[in-house]
């Protein structure tokens, strides 16, 4: 691991934030490093406000998207909401098939097969589309390259309205109407919303042709929030507040579907992390193992009893699924191995019998073992499908795209993205692609590294800090968790391996003159002999809140100790 401490903020800075705040030196700086530098901006940070949502209609094409729904409404027109079938997509068409279900009867929603469709648009929807008289499709969450897919529905007398997060093309799709903040000609005041985030503007522009304000819409948000939390986008700005509101309903009224997946969960309340590795995982085994359907149908059954009979299938389909990822990935390391290319700059693996639905997941999990970018294929009908992952500070996409004449298409963000080839090319990609990387990626890339934000001592740790880092949630892209670094630390004598295989590390710590306090170490066990005998040692951690039978306290979570 590489330790990095963040630049500290300017001096004058940090004594005018904690005047005009009355906050600590540390919470001071820690604003400071998520940009916040008034008393004005802080107020927002701390007390997110859903008045500071932005008005949809300064989305391009939000007006020809909101006219063109209008008049199928009035034309008794059939509509048939698309989505990929990932979290974001399925939450998506989840938040937008519910609400129009609620002024309009002739709604459907239709989600890609993984395997037989592949992601995005796909011509067989569009010929089901065609087939049951459906003349209007709302595709969320893809559809921002799908070109060729919009041109062949406008020769059946089929529109299209795209509501997408991705970075587009050279070219747009001849859709009636193209809502992605991240289009060139698109000055929507915020840009890093995910799928479900623009069908939350659409809905939301659409509610305003019938007088309903935002307090309407705050039942959508725990959908909102479990998407903005699964695609890893910046918790900022508006994500943000879409997040934190999410979040309130996800603890006190979620939506039977939701509360099935989290019934059994001991927590007073679920944080986002909880919805990363506890909601999130669910909903996407539906894609990834059986069906996307199964977690719309979930996500707006509105009978509990039926909605945990979902809950329970989905339970399966994601223990099957973590079945497959260890498997693979275990072959995967292997195949590595065998090939002796421990030593490259980039991985790229194949096996044809590998499971679509979990590449992705394994190439996370190669990251954790070889860091540096990862493309993890397989077979998929006549050609190779892949997920890549990447590296803290390294655009996949834009090495994928110097790579692109062997790729048949691809698409994504800077850490995550899929593509597929014919088989006759691997090889090539598989070299262009190694060559890219090498030439392009930083050294210190190829090293984790742990951002500090600050380094602390024990002392510093009061009950107020402990308060306000709790209102810094939640927690993601461009507002990590904070991490301190102490010095001088050494263990009171309780180190000891815990866990069924041993590999984690628990503590109780402190400095000379301070209280002690609990600490765990996932995955550190391997440095339990820098502990003993109340030898000194430095660590790095985040200070959290640890919860277990009704009991809370506060203890470290150390990423890394030396």
């Amino acid at each position: 691991m590489r330790w990095t401490l963040k630049t500290k903020p300017e001096t004058d800075k940090v004594k005018h934030l904690q005047d005009v705040l009355n906050v600590d030196e540390i919470t001071a700086k820690l604003l400071l490093q998520r940009g916040i530098e008034s008393f004005e901006q802080a107020k927002q940070f701390f007390r997110p406000n859903l008045d500071d949502l932005h008005n949809p209609h300064l989305m391009k094409d939000m007006d020809k998207a909101v006219e063109r729904i209008e008049t199928a409404i009035n034309n008794q027109e059939n509509i048939l909401v698309f989505g990929d079938y990932d979290v974001d997509g399925t939450t998506a068409v989840a938040l937008v098939s519910s609400y129009l279900k609620t002024i309009y009867p002739n709604i459907a929603t239709y989600i890609p097969d993984r395997y037989d469709e592949g992601y995005g648009i796909s011509y067989k929807g569009i010929d089901f589309a065609d087939d049951n008289e459906f003349s209007l499709i709302i595709a969320l969450d893809c559809g921002i390259k799908s070109i060729d897919h919009v041109a062949y529905a406008k020769d059946k007398n089929i529109d299209f309205i795209i509501c997408d997060h991705h970075r587009p093309g050279n070219s747009l799709p001849a859709a009636v109407a193209i809502l992605d903040p991240k289009r060139e000609d698109c000055f929507y005041p915020y840009d890093e919303l995910c799928g479900c985030g623009v069908g939350f503007k659409l809905i939301q522009a659409l509610g305003q042709n019938r007088n309903q304000t935002i307090d309407d819409f705050v039942p959508y948000l725990d959908l909102v929030a479990t998407a903005i939390a699964a695609d890893i986008v910046p918790m900022t700005g508006e994500n943000r507040i879409l997040a934190h509101f999410g979040l309130q309903v996800i603890n006190e009224n979620p939506r039977p579907g939701i509360q099935a997946l989290t019934q059994k969960i001991k927590k007073n309340a679920l944080t986002i992390t909880d919805v990363v590795f506890i909601i999130a995982p669910r909903i996407n085994a539906a894609g990834r193992i059986k069906h996307g359907n199964h977690a719309v149908e979930l996500l707006t059954e509105f009978d509990f009893e039926q909605a945990q009979q979902f809950a329970s299938e989905i339970e399966q389909y994601n223990a099957d699924r973590k079945d497959l990822d260890q498997k693979i990935t275990k072959e995967a390391l292997q195949q590595i191995e065998d090939n002796k290319e421990q030593k490259r700059f980039t991985t790229v693996v194949f096996q044809e019998d590998w499971h679509k639905g979990v590449i992705g997941i394994v190439a996370s999990r190669l990251i954790e073992n070889h860091y540096r970018p990862t493309i993890v294929f397989t077979k998929s009908g006549d050609k190779y499908a892949a997920s890549a992952r990447s590296v803290i500070g390294f655009d996949v996409y834009n090495a994928l795209e110097a790579c692109s004449e062997y790729l048949e298409q691809f698409g994504g963000h800077m850490y995550a993205a899929g593509m597929t080839l014919k088989p006759e090319n691997y090889q090539k990609f598989k070299d262009a692609f190694e060559k890219v990387v090498r030439e392009t990626i930083a050294p210190e890339m190829l090293t984790p590294e742990i951002e500090i934000d600050a380094e602390i001592d024990f002392n510093e740790i009061t009950p107020k800090l402990t308060r306000l880092l709790k209102q810094f949630e939640p927690f993601g892209p461009q507002n990590r968790t904070p991490v301190f670094l102490t010095q001088n630390m050494f263990d009171t004598g309780y180190a000891k391996k815990i866990g069924g295989d041993e590999t984690h590390l628990k503590l109780f710590v402190k400095q000379k003159n301070s209280d002690s306090f609990p600490a765990i170490g996932f995955g550190l066990a391997d440095k339990i002999n820098l502990t003993k005998n109340k030898k000194p040692f430095e660590a790095v951690y985040c200070i959290e809140e640890n919860e277990w039978n009704g009991n809370v306290s506060v203890q470290l979570r150390f990423k890394d100790l030396q």
